[in-house]
């Protein structure tokens, strides 16, 4: 019995601070208590001074010289005082490997209570460290469509991590972005807050099963800054707040057990969201329930004195965030001001302890007091394992997206080829985009050595630069025209560069944190480049390498193939290689819209029914119209499309039912075939569309979807469930209700590619069905004949030319002149229908009137 009480001893971790001397158990070492009797036991024994370090962190510049760990400087700022943080990302993921582990012992063994700190890392798309999978960002894995591949890439990820010896990671990033100008689109899954939080939710599920703490970022509404601007605050209504950008957060925190949460650099209603008691407690903790911790984005606490304007000095910067509900300080110093404004009585350490508390129980939960070395971990992978690096292609693979392909010209035959042209800044490049360590081209693959291996001098490979991302400088073009020329065809590799993380780089970014454009058209002299091959007369296909959408109206309308490859990962030469000739049918689909131009922003799908345009005439230079004068409100390509190199036909589309209740589950199942001739991937999307609403609802959202992959002329019924919730409304306060009522259910490949709708009801049973407008009625008697005359106007008395009038029975008929009149011999009793593509079609009763003037409104 003795024995069995010592071994329990051992195995609980009985020890004081890391005195490494046996001695009595202490409630906080023991796992067998509840976490909150653990919080407040060790709360208790904490002096103010412990308490501050819990929420603060310890950076890379405090303790390392280069690469190199500076125990004496370690010793110095800690000195027998644990911080609750710390990171290491200028180091090498060996060093880190190597470091971390002391950084950690000293705090368990050489402070007071040995309180393990959270080693933290970034990981957006990969471990931000030296020698780490790269794989593809964020926007190309939203392009996918593919939550399994999320799942397994943070999966892969942790397992890095638990290798290295990190436990805090600060991704995934969940942002919904509607403004393509701002540099950090390439972080983002997508315009839509439903495939946001898809996304998300299985990155977090990946981190969590696998011993990572994953954390949500960035909170508060952030991804449409004024003007596309870092940092600039958000301008959006109390409904688009719940509704779009905090919509993941509510998602994934309803769903899952997250314990962290980033707070954002902006501002919204004028408050700074890291400041904002009404995002960071009404709605985070008090609505959505969040229980972990707030970790400030980095600086953000400081920036209230020198950004925001909303502090003066330290202590009132520090007492803003703590009272909102911000938890952690990164990067700024601003919380050591607060001991001794406490100790005179200005500041209740009420604040510190309850900030404290949920630092601790996040790191009680998750197991750090009892693993804090992660030597338990039930997943390792080694850097760059295999089978990560074949994760990396696979996302990259079906991340692609094939926008354009004229006449089938791809996928490319090798045997029909003796020559090919590789041309443009990004063929030998490669392009990992923003929050990875290198853009060194022998830590991946390019485009064009992709290209090369594959062909394996079968085909002539002739490559010439032609131009960089960003110069204005086209003495390169020459030598490229030259080198199309002499090939069969060309292949453009056009698009964007974004910087490294923390980590100098002499090579121009154009994206990325901090990399805003004013413009969205391709930048530098890149479009002049396509235009000057194109001019050659040899076919080519434009590839955009990039981290956001540009608007290249040029190039959709004279380039036969385009596609879209974002940023692929370490494997993106072998990727679009492979897609080019074939080998991998391209099966992406767009999580943004593409712009005509930057004037033609905001171009997201889901826009409310008002705001894209009411006259329904959209004009040209040639003819001029009205909504734009000179232009189309469209996009030149929508959210959901994407090609491939097969066909798929929708057959049949139908839900379980046409009635549900609030809490019912909708069941929309879809008949797909491949009828073509390659294995191919199809993306099944099913929006829905709030018919008649007392507030405005977008005119579709995205509520399902499903990747699947079929043979040739296999045919598959595919399943979607969509709760009814999906279907809920949100009134001022985020509380979410259901108004009865009929919906359309949309299905379809794309936003703008709708095969079926099917209407259904939801909400509670209606004692009086709605009836459609008109008179139903027949074999009416009919009166006398006579002319009867009038006009037909809109709403804002403009007359309407070319509008169709004619009589129930079709005898009768004229057409309104440009003056918006009309003349027509009627009988008393009979029934005029006014028609015109782009207006609602309206009837009116005739009487005995001599004149019958109608007003007409846009619609379907």
């Amino acid at each position: 019995m003795i024995r069995h009480f010592l071994l329990f001893c051992v195995g609980v971790g009985i020890l004081i601070g890391g005195s490494g001397k046996a001695q009595q158990i202490l409630p906080y070492r023991n796992p067998t208590l509840p976490v909150e009797k653990r919080v407040s036991d060790l709360l208790a024994r904490m002096t103010l001074e412990e308490k501050i370090a819990q929420i603060s962190h310890l950076h890379s510049w405090h303790i390392f010289d280069g690469q190199k760990l500076n125990m004496s400087k370690l010793h110095e700022i800690c000195n027998g005082v644990a911080y609750g943080f710390f990171e290491g990302f200028p180091l090498t993921a060996a060093n880190c490997m190597e470091n971390f582990r002391k950084i950690q012992t000293y705090l368990v063994e050489n402070t007071r209570h040995g309180i393990p700190g959270f080693s933290v890392a970034e990981s957006l798309h990969g471990v931000v460290h030296e020698g780490a999978t790269i794989y593809p960002q964020n926007i190309a894995l939203g392009c996918t469509f593919n939550p399994d591949l999320a799942y397994q890439k943070a999966k892969h990820i942790a397992g890095e991590l638990n290798t290295i010896g990190i436990k805090q990671v600060l991704a995934p990033c969940i942002d919904v972005v509607r403004d393509l100008r701002w540099g950090r689109v390439e972080e983002s899954f997508g315009e839509d807050p439903f495939l946001c939080a898809q996304m998300g939710m299985a990155e977090v599920r990946g981190y969590m099963d696998h011993g990572i703490s994953p954390m949500l970022k960035h909170y508060g509404p952030h991804g449409n800054p004024l003007g596309g601007l870092n940092l600039a605050s958000v301008e959006c209504s109390v409904r688009d707040l719940f509704d779009i950008y905090l919509k993941p957060f509510e998602e994934i925190l309803g769903k899952t057990h997250v314990m962290a949460v980033m707070s954002s650099y902006n501002a919204w209603d004028r408050t700074p969201n890291s400041a904002s008691r009404f995002m960071l407690t009404d709605i985070l903790r008090n609505k959505y329930g969040f229980r972990g911790y707030v970790y400030s984005d980095w600086g953000v606490i400081d920036m209230l004195k020198t950004f925001h304007k909303t502090a003066s000095d330290d202590f009132e910067a520090a007492s803003q965030v703590l009272v909102a509900g911000l938890d952690v300080e990164a990067s700024s110093r601003c919380y050591a001001i607060l001991p001794d404004e406490i100790r005179q009585g200005k500041f209740d350490v009420e604040n510190i302890d309850r900030a404290v508390r949920r630092v601790l129980r996040a790191k009680f939960e998750l197991g750090l007091f009892e693993d804090p070395y992660q030597e338990r971990a039930a997943f390792r992978l080694p850097l760059r394992a295999k089978e990560s690096v074949l994760l990396a292609k696979q996302i990259a693979d079906e991340s692609t997206v094939l926008l354009k392909n004229e006449k089938d010209f791809l996928p490319l035959d090798i045997n029909k080829l003796k020559s090919i042209a590789v041309i443009g800044p990004n063929a030998d490049h490669v392009q990992f985009g923003d929050y990875t360590w290198s853009k060194k081209k022998e830590d991946g693959v390019t485009p064009l050595q992709g290209i090369c291996r594959l062909l394996e001098n079968k085909v002539k490979v002739n490559y010439a630069k032609g131009c960089s991302v960003a110069s204005l400088d086209t003495t390169g073009i020459a030598g490229a025209v030259e080198t199309a020329r002499r090939s069969d065809i060309a292949i453009v590799f056009v698009g964007s560069s974004s910087t490294t993380f923390v980590r100098h780089s002499p090579l121009t970014s154009t994206s990325g944190e901090g990399l805003d454009l004013h413009d969205i058209t391709l930048t530098g002299a890149q479009e002049q480049l396509i235009k000057a091959v194109y001019a050659v007369g040899k076919p080519v296909v434009v590839v955009l390498v990039a981290g956001k959408p540009f608007a290249v109206p040029w190039v959709k309308k004279h380039i036969p193939a385009v596609l879209a490859q974002w940023y692929a990962g370490e494997q993106e030469g072998y990727s679009i290689a492979d897609i080019l000739f074939g080998r991998v049918n391209p099966s992406g689909r767009l999580t943004f819209s593409f712009p005509q131009s930057t004037g033609h922003l905001p171009a997201y799908y889901n826009y409310l029914p008002t705001d894209r345009g009411y006259y329904k005439a959209p004009g040209s230079y040639e003819n001029p119209g009205r909504d734009y004068v000179f232009s189309s409100p469209e996009s030149l390509w929508a959210f959901g499309h994407g090609l491939s190199y097969t066909t798929f036909d929708y057959l049949e589309g139908f839900s379980d039912k046409d009635f549900y209740f609030p809490h019912d589950t909708i069941k929309v199942t879809v008949r797909l075939k491949n009828s073509g001739k390659r294995v191919g991937k199809e993306v099944v999307q099913i929006y829905v569309r709030d018919l008649v609403s007392t507030v405005m609802t977008p005119v579709k959202q995205l509520k399902g979807f499903k990747k699947v992959e079929l043979r040739p002329e296999e045919i598959r019924e595919v399943t979607i469930d969509i709760p009814v919730r999906e279907l809920f409304l949100t009134n001022e306060q985020g509380d979410h209700y259901l108004e009865s009522g009929d919906f359309d259910i949309q299905v379809g490949s794309s936003s703008d590619r709708i095969f079926f709708h099917i209407p259904i009801y939801t909400g509670k049973h209606s004692d009086s069905p709605r009836i459609e407008d008109g008179w139903k009625e027949s074999g009416r008697p009919h009166g006398r004949s006579f002319w009867i005359e009038g006009s037909v106007r809109d709403v804002q008395a403009t007359p309407i030319s070319r509008i169709k009038v004619q009589t129930e029975s079709g005898s009768e008929e004229a057409f309104t002149n440009t003056s918006g009149y009309y003349k027509l011999k009627v009988k008393t009793g009979d029934r005029l229908i006014f028609t015109k593509k782009g207006f609602k079609t309206k009837e009116i009763e005739v009487k005995n009137a001599d004149d019958v003037h109608v007003q007409m409104v846009k619609g379907d």
